[in-house]
């Protein structure tokens, strides 16, 4: 599926994606992927839904949606390289991923973020409105 937007294009074809790129933005420049290894990037792409956006043909953002199809849709690893930050590339990446055909009618969305809670609650995400329900088991060494 791809959509264009001005001289973007949002792509889900998994052809398209420039694995090099995004594990060297992952390992390198995010927060949250810093000791992520190359096999573990090339595992996360392959078991979801990804999202490419390009200019021309270079990837210059990037997310995922890791879902049941069904239920549930867990939004991770959203990005944008900084010489293409502030030109709307991840509210383009985010309404791709919820217009998305196979992820309609989920019951929940969910996302962790540090920094970005404006571009998310721009598209309803909200803090959790029970987090006293909600627990996690975390691995922090796993990467």
């Amino acid at each position: 599926m791809d959509v264009t937007f001005g001289a973007f294009t949002i792509s889900t074809e998994h052809s398209r994606l420039d694995v090099d790129a995004i594990h060297r933005f992952l390992s390198t420049e995010s927060y949250w992927a810093q000791n992520r290894t190359r096999e573990q990037t090339e595992n996360a792409i392959e078991n979801s839904i990804c999202f490419g956006a390009y200019s021309d043909e270079r990837l210059v953002g990037f997310g995922r949606v890791v879902s049941d199809h069904a239920t549930f849709a867990y939004v991770g690893d959203v990005f944008v390289i900084e010489e293409f930050r502030g030109r709307g590339l991840a509210r383009l990446l985010m309404e791709a991923m919820l217009a998305h055909p196979d992820l309609q009618n989920l019951r929940r969305w969910v996302l962790a973020t540090r920094d970005a809670h404006e571009v998310y609650s721009r598209h309803g995400f909200a803090q959790l409105a029970h987090p006293e329900r909600w627990m996690e088991l975390s691995a922090p060494d796993a990467y």
